[in-house]
């Protein structure tokens, strides 16, 4: 493989913002909940570069086809490989797809099809376009691929902020992280955050179910949270551990009388409720990290801020906000939580409703 920009590649990345910048000289796109992914094309060699720049080839076989049939011979592009299921993009479905067994990757990518989304050019044939500003790499990628075919598509963009807007309240049903800004003279700065990005964030009330010890110091780690069914059954939904080093400690203190006799007839011990999401589970994706972790009387509530629900738990680790002493532990379920409807995902692709 010979290009101008050769891998590994790290990407360009955002840094978080409350509100999308002002109207002018920016473009707005939606922000893909996938997995980030350079694309490195040299004629029959094609290689798919992850955020971390490790290589995604052998998880995504049916991409390595698709990319091949649809990108320009000699290229390297920038986007997001995602899997579309009935109810919106399916990030577990995602996840599944790193397995070691070459047989199940081959199963998956019958079962649950991926499909790209470009959002940047960084080269084509022998021009490095890095230094070149965004307007230009967007403008020459929609004329590259403009005319695609599904599974490899050009993300929408907009320079109308009041559209932006209202993609980011109509498509987080279809599994949309929020949206990102580009200013229309940027350039491309691999590993950088010079993009901005705008994510939807809620709150929740959540019941403190348990906690994980930080080894460093044998301090809390984070906290456990669970959120109850309309069965009452108490189930895992996430974590927080936005603590300081002081208050780590402090909750030691804090959660002794919580720790005593916790593990008695507690919802999450094994066996207790049959049915039940219960942290520590074994898991591919924690190969090797130690999950353990200690019961608690489910009493405590606790207020954090959650950006996006994946099925039944959040997406992404929660942010604390505040302890709720008002709150009765029984009453913190999920039918506090604001799931905005599904929207069609070729709503967001722009293209007519396919079979």
């Amino acid at each position: 493989m010979q290009l101008p920009v050769m891998p590994p590649l790290s990407p360009m990345l955002a840094k978080v913002a409350k509100e999308l910048p002002a109207e002018g000289d920016v473009t707005y796109e939606p922000k893909w909940d996938g997995f980030r992914c350079i694309v490195f094309r040299d004629g029959h060699e094609v290689v798919l570069g992850s955020r971390n720049t490790k290589p995604l080839d052998r998880y995504f076989p049916d991409l390595l086809v698709a990319l091949a049939a649809e990108l320009p011979r000699r290229c390297v592009v920038d986007g997001e490989i995602v899997i579309a299921g009935p109810h919106g993009l399916d990030f577990d479905a995602l996840l599944a797809r790193i397995h070691p067994a070459a047989s199940r990757v081959r199963m998956l990518a019958q079962a649950t099809p991926a499909s790209y989304v470009a959002f940047d050019l960084v080269a084509v044939d022998n021009e490095d376009l890095r230094s070149h500003p965004f307007a230009e790499r967007r403008q020459r990628l929609v004329q590259l691929l403009g005319a695609a075919h599904p599974p490899v598509y050009v993300t929408p963009a907009t320079d109308d902020r009041a559209l932006a807007q209202q993609w980011f309240e109509r498509f987080e049903g279809a599994g949309l992280d929020g949206v990102v800004a580009k200013r229309h003279d940027l350039r491309y700065r691999p590993d950088e955050r010079a993009m901005v990005k705008v994510k939807h964030e809620r709150t929740a009330d959540c019941v403190v179910g348990g906690f994980r010890w930080r080894q460093e110091d044998r301090s809390v780690a984070s906290l456990l949270l669970g959120l109850y069914d309309d069965a009452g059954v108490l189930h895992h939904v996430g974590v927080t551990s936005a603590f300081t080093t002081a208050r780590r400690q402090q909750l030691v203190d804090e959660l002794a009388d919580l720790r005593r006799h916790g593990d008695e007839h507690h919802p999450w011990t094994s066996g207790t409720v049959p049915g039940a999401r219960v942290p520590g589970g074994p898991s591919r994706w924690s190969a090797g990290r130690d999950l353990s972790w200690v019961p608690l009387r489910p009493e405590l509530v606790c207020e954090v801020a959650y950006d996006h629900l994946q099925g039944d738990r959040f997406r992404h680790a929660t942010t604390f906000r505040r302890w709720r002493p008002d709150r009765d532990a029984r009453s913190c379920s999920y039918d506090q939580l604001q799931v905005a409807p599904a929207a069609e995902l070729a709503e967001v692709f722009g293209i007519p409703r396919r079979a």
